[in-house]
């Protein structure tokens, strides 16, 4: 498989939120992208890959489909493992572990495929296979190289998961608040909400500084990716100067706009402000300690209140949320006529304690094992 082979390529994103990942994915100018249970789905080359990885906002992981055929019984696999061209892609010096799922189909037993598989791979590219209890119970983070084989319908597909650690951790929020929310779904939730970076963000219970961090980049066109590294550049079809063409392509440009974040908690103001520091965004964020009732609203044009309160369900006593929700709303009805709200929590009374004007909520989505919803407003009257 070389770099100009089209081959279908999977973005995996939480459920409920394919549609705007599609809507970013088009955007960045990938070909013709489809919605698929799970994630979106478009066909590209290797360098779609890196490029995937490296600037889609929402994705968690990406993963290149590089082959698939039929197959009826486990003799068959083997001997079809054995024949795949497994020397394109993959390099015998890296470890690999195999995750088969099976799903109707002949064969049904994914142990028994998993061990063909294996086989193939050590026997024909003397390939390590990582294996046993240990590898079985580690988090999906801990290995480089992660072939998934599905078998469904009689048809085995093979992915390389081409990401590594999870697309969130983008490489520089070292200081973590309490429940913090995923990158990946700040910046789904911030698209939700319209918006593009051409506006301020206020988040004033801004925690380690996800939302504002995540908007200061985007109104700067920095690549979310630009800092960490990939489980793609451990496979043959790695190439280092395309890479590097690929990842100063952007250089930043410049915003007259302005970020803030606030919190009553003094540690999270320390993590925000050190979090945008590595991020590069110090120059157009800031961050300061008060309760929500001391908000200031910024000087210029209106833009975008984008907020995640405690819920109650990890963190606090509900029952005292109720007074911490009602003076959000206060406090941004008296003070941000013209500003729309985002505001994201797992709990319907809360968001409705604010009494703020919300449109109809879009679904449910999990973030961390809660089922967490988006409420919006149009501009406050």
């Amino acid at each position: 498989m070389t770099d100009s082979t089209l081959f279908e390529i999977f973005l995996a994103v939480p459920p409920g939120l394919e549609p705007t990942l599609a809507q970013e994915v088009a955007a960045l100018g990938f070909a013709s992208p489809a919605i698929v249970p799970g994630g979106v789905t478009f066909q590209g080359d290797w360098p779609d890959v890196w490029r995937a990885n490296l600037s889609v906002r929402g994705a968690t992981r990406v993963l290149a489909r590089i082959g698939a055929f039929r197959v009826l019984h486990l003799a068959q696999l083997d001997k079809r493992a054995r024949k795949f061209d497994w020397a394109a892609v993959l390099r015998p010096d890296v470890p690999v572990r195999v995750e088969v799922t099976c799903k109707a189909s002949k064969i049904y037993h994914a142990g028994a495929a998993k061990q063909r598989i294996e086989t193939a791979l050590r026997e024909t590219l003397g390939v390590e296979i990582l294996t046993g209890p240990a590898v079985e119970d580690a988090p999906e983070d801990t290995f480089e190289i992660r072939l998934k084989a599905r078998i469904e319908d009689d048809l085995c597909t093979f992915s390389i998961d081409t990401t590594g650690e999870s697309l969130h951790k983008r490489g520089h929020k070292q200081a973590m608040a309490k429940a913090p929310l995923r990158e990946t779904l700040a910046a789904l939730f911030l698209r939700q909400c319209g918006y593009d970076g051409s506006e301020p963000v206020v988040d004033p219970m801004c925690g380690s500084g996800t939302f504002v961090i995540e908007a200061a980049e985007m109104a700067l066109g920095l690549l979310p990716g630009r800092g960490r590294s990939y489980a793609f550049e451990k496979l043959v079809t790695f190439n280092v100067p395309s890479w590097d063409i690929l990842k100063n392509a952007a250089p930043a440009r410049a915003t007259p706009l302005r970020f803030y974040g606030s919190d009553r908690d003094a540690g999270a103001i320390r993590a925000a402000s050190a979090n945008a520091d590595r991020a590069d965004v110090a120059g157009i964020t800031s961050f300061h300690c008060h309760a929500i009732s001391d908000l200031p609203r910024p000087d210029g044009p209106p833009g975008l209140v984008m907020v995640n309160p405690p819920y109650g369900a990890r963190i606090g006593e509900r029952k005292l949320l109720f007074a911490l929700y009602g003076a959000l709303g206060k406090t941004l009805s008296e003070r941000f006529r013209g500003w729309r709200v985002g505001l994201v929590t797992s709990d319907p009374a809360l968001a409705k304690a604010t009494a703020l004007p919300f449109l109809p909520p879009a679904p449910p989505v999990s973030n961390g094992g809660l089922k967490v919803t988006l409420y919006r407003t149009a501009p406050l009257p």
